[in-house]
């Protein structure tokens, strides 16, 4: 109960950062995984072990997608988080962390200043303690431990629903079964004795 309700504060965290920077793949990412740790909280409340099987697939997907963000914000792989990859390729935003980040003093160029005559405005940023990727990185750390946490909790309740369901089965089939035929007491039938009398009444009504 109380790791469903963190996973869903770490989320929610997550993604309340991600609309700031308008980064559109996590946000639908984040969306479905707050649904599933809702779902998945339900099926271990209500007793529902497809709802928690539907959880540790999608556990398994959400800790790769985390792996995935992790080497895009390092470069792993040819990956460039200069890319707009986290906004399908919509803006040209990135992460909220690179101008908000943790001492990071933001400053709005105007576009006379570099020479250049367009439209936009320029920001710089100085003095930032953690650089952006990193803080992307170390988010993803976190959901990545509480996953797995959540992935192991939920094999356990899968394997003990199962074993209960199998106990059950043995119980109220055979064992069930058996105990009726050992313990219903058998009578004997006794003869039903047909009366004499009836024929001379039958006698007596031909006779009139």
């Amino acid at each position: 109960m109380s790791h469903g309700c963190e996973q869903r504060l770490s989320a929610l965290e997550r993604q309340i950062f991600d609309f700031l920077g308008f980064q559109w793949a996590p946000i639908l990412g984040n969306f479905l995984h707050i649904i599933v740790v809702i779902l998945g909280l339900f099926g271990t409340i209500q007793y529902r072990p497809r709802y928690i099987m539907v959880y540790t697939v999608w556990t398994a997907l959400w800790v790769t997608w985390n792996v995935f963000i992790i080497c895009f914000y390092l470069e792993v792989g040819g990956l460039s988080k200069d890319t707009d990859l986290m906004t399908f390729n919509i803006s040209v935003h990135r992460s909220w962390w690179r101008e908000h980040g943790p001492g990071c003093v933001r400053r709005v160029l105007p576009p006379s200043a570099h020479g250049m005559m367009d439209d936009y405005t320029y920001v710089s940023v100085t003095g930032c303690i953690v650089d952006f990727q990193y803080l992307e990185v170390i988010h993803s750390a976190i959901q990545i431990l509480l996953s797995l946490v959540g992935f192991v909790y939920a094999c356990y309740v899968i394997s003990i629903s199962m074993e209960e369901e199998d106990t059950f089965d043995f119980i109220g089939g055979l064992d069930t079964h058996s105990y009726y035929q050992d313990h219903v007491e058998l009578k004997p039938v006794k003869p039903v004795e047909i009366s004499n009398d009836i024929e001379p009444e039958m006698r007596l009504l031909n006779l009139t």
